[in-house]
């Protein structure tokens, strides 16, 4: 087994939804464009191994990225969260988690450095991409976060309470100048 770097973070890609507002599961979107697009940018961004979590949709993922099934996805963003940092924690090396989205394709490789950059300097071991004043993906935890994430996660609203409750220690990262970071749900 290859050393991780010397803070290794593992990228967590959340691409379990039926996309209903979209019409079909992002992960398929655009023949697969934005799934390749969303590993490439953690990878590129830092992480030294990606986990794709799926679920609506079952579908081969790069080669640098393995897939998981997060088999309650219907439940929303917290049970593919859930599974996602479930399976980043069964990785001794992982340190901090870098949790991005399948439909935000102009986020790349660039703003998911400049974020986990932020959460290793920080205190916290919290860091979000914010885009004009406006919260994002990724978000980056350092591993002592991730039980807590996790325990307070419901429906779809993912990580959201847990950094709500944490909102004084996370360090909000202007990634303004790379990407817009909006979320596709509409074709």
């Amino acid at each position: 087994m290859p050393t991780p770097p010397p803070h290794a973070v593992i990228g967590v890609l959340l691409a379990a939804g039926a996309g209903r507002r979209y019409g079909m599961p992002k992960v398929l979107a655009h023949e697969g464009d934005w799934l390749r697009l969303a590993v490439r940018a953690l990878l590129e961004g830092g992480c030294f191994r990606v986990i794709v979590v799926l679920g609506a949709a079952d579908t081969p993922v790069p080669q640098a990225a393995e897939a998981i099934y997060a088999p309650d996805w219907r439940e929303g963003a917290s049970a593919s969260l859930r599974a996602g940092l479930a399976a980043a924690s069964r990785d001794p090396r992982a340190e901090f988690a870098a949790i991005h989205l399948v439909d935000t394709p102009d986020v790349h490789g660039d703003v998911v450095s400049r974020v986990v950059a932020a959460a290793l300097a920080g205190e916290s071991g919290i860091a979000r991409a914010y885009f004009d004043d406006r919260p994002g993906h990724p978000v980056v935890l350092a591993r002592d976060h991730w039980a807590a994430v996790s325990d307070m996660a419901t429906g779809d609203e993912g990580a959201r309470p847990y950094l709500r409750k944490h909102a004084g220690r996370v360090q909000r990262v202007d990634c303004s100048d790379l990407a817009t970071g909006a979320d596709q749900d509409t074709r």
